[in-house]
């Protein structure tokens, strides 16, 4: 399956809980595995770590934890609006490529993936 959101993506939080809903950030990590994602500044919880001597000092540190992948919406970069990702399969002479598209203004977003297909002689 392909992945509609991104490792550096804008994304926006569209349900959840009620400190982080509206809220947008870039995508740090995603756990395709689990269908989460690591957002920039959303969700953030608190964490006792014990010091490890000569590495990090002990304590409570803040984290963003990782959300539903279904909670976020990619922010389109043309119309920087939160909206939905199709993607458009282009071919052009002996090139295909495959881009993921905005579904509210119809702009493509990125390539996805480039390639090249072989011609019969004959």
């Amino acid at each position: 399956m392909a992945v509609k959101i991104k490792k550096g993506d804008t994304v926006m939080v569209v349900r959840g809980k009620k400190e982080n809903k509206g809220k947008t950030g870039k995508v740090i990590k995603v756990i395709r595995e689990k269908n989460r994602v690591v957002v920039e500044g959303v969700n953030i919880v608190k964490k006792h770590v014990k010091p490890i001597e000569g590495v990090r000092e002990g304590g409570i540190i803040e984290m963003e934890a990782p959300i539903h992948i279904s909670n976020v919406m990619l922010v389109c970069p043309n119309c920087k609006k939160p909206t939905r990702v199709g993607f458009r399969i282009v071919q052009e002479k002996n090139v295909i490529r495959k881009y993921r598209y905005c579904k509210k203004c119809g702009e493509n977003i990125d390539l996805v993936r480039e390639k090249e297909v072989k011609q019969d002689g004959g």
